[in-house]
């Protein structure tokens, strides 16, 4: 007979790790405020986790959202001062 597992200790590699199984990822979400913002950053999350994590918000999250957005569109996180970020080529004649 074995003895059981220890607990897995929450940390902010474990958040981020995308290794982590999304049920941990899960738990984190929604029992660790304090390790939002590091979920933000495992490729393992899904939109609707970081809907979640949005929503709850916690240290650090709006923060790491902009980066994560920022890193999709650089160009285009600037929409909300009325730049798209989108170049327009002269199509050719």
């Amino acid at each position: 007979m074995r003895p059981p597992r220890p607990p897995i200790e929450l940390t902010p590699l474990l958040a981020c790790d995308g290794t982590t199984d999304m049920a941990i990822l899960w738990h984190i979400a929604r029992e660790a405020p304090e390790l939002r913002r590091w979920l933000i950053a495992n490729p393992r999350a899904d939109a609707t986790l970081l809907e979640y994590v949005a929503q709850a918000g916690g240290p650090g999250v709006t923060e790491g959202l902009e980066v994560l957005l920022t890193s999709i569109d650089p160009a285009g996180t600037d929409a909300a001062h009325g730049a798209t970020g989108m170049v327009h080529a002269e199509a050719p004649r």
